[in-house]
């Protein structure tokens, strides 16, 4: 059911569900020694779409609204909540409206966002011998900061530094959430990596003057990383064991 639901998305994306059973990686420039590796949420830590659909389309039933389907929302995720409930609603909605269904998608995401949520696979084994190699770990999300606080310690307790998502910061690009990321954890931003699925994640990475590695298996298409300048591209979690050799 996993392998279907995986080349179901990729299908939405426009790019086969990847077969490769060694990692690989394109690496396309050269980096600092690194210490820390960042990482986005959604479509890189976790497949979050499902909740993100059954949610959002909860909250559109609930407020009377029509719904969407999952190729839809998975074209309205990726720069915030916000984003993609103005996104999902009528457009011609008041502020107050939207602001109800914000907080009501809120409340029901925190009851519910980890139902069908899962960790891509190879990614916690990963994030285990990162640690054990010695390097900090942590997540910067254009989530908001609430939900992101509740899924890191639900899937990563043991495992992430620090976690940040939309609200103390500005969401990415800019640089100001990725820069406080790196100085929580007292690590030069040139010794950083930042791992993402988006044209966003890659430049916030080359804002902040971190190293963006590209994730292949993410919500958004190739050109998506391309055109940003990613110092590297890797097709699974595993790959980035070789940034800590």
């Amino acid at each position: 059911m996993r392998r279907v639901y995986c080349e179901a998305i990729n299908d939405l994306r426009g790019t086969a569900a990847p077969t490769r059973k060694d990692p690989t990686m394109e690496l396309l420039r050269t980096h600092e020694p690194l210490e820390a590796f960042v990482f986005d949420m959604d479509g890189t830590l976790l497949d979050s779409l499902p909740d993100l659909v059954d949610v959002t389309n909860e909250t559109l039933t609930h407020f009377g609204y029509p719904t969407h389907t999952t190729e839809e929302i998975l074209a309205m995720i990726g720069n915030g909540l916000r984003s993609l409930i103005l996104q999902a609603l009528p457009q011609d909605l008041n502020d107050n409206a939207t602001e109800a269904a914000l907080a009501w998608w809120k409340a029901r995401y925190d009851e519910v966002g980890n139902q069908k949520t899962t960790v891509y696979d190879g990614m916690l084994d990963t994030l285990a011998e990162l640690k054990a190699r010695g390097m900090k770990l942590a997540v910067l999300s254009n989530k908001y900061d609430g939900g992101v606080q509740i899924l890191t310690k639900h899937y990563f307790a043991d495992l992430m530094d620090f976690a940040l998502g939309d609200g103390p910061v500005p969401r990415k690009p800019d640089p100001k959430g990725l820069t406080l990321v790196a100085k929580t954890l007292n690590v030069p931003i040139e010794r950083v990596a930042y791992v993402g699925d988006s044209d966003v994640d890659m430049q916030v990475a080359n804002n902040a003057g971190a190293f963006p590695i590209g994730a292949k298996w993410g919500y958004q298409t190739l050109d998506h990383l391309t055109n940003n300048n990613p110092g590297a591209l890797i097709d699974a979690p595993a790959d980035l064991l070789k940034f800590a050799e």
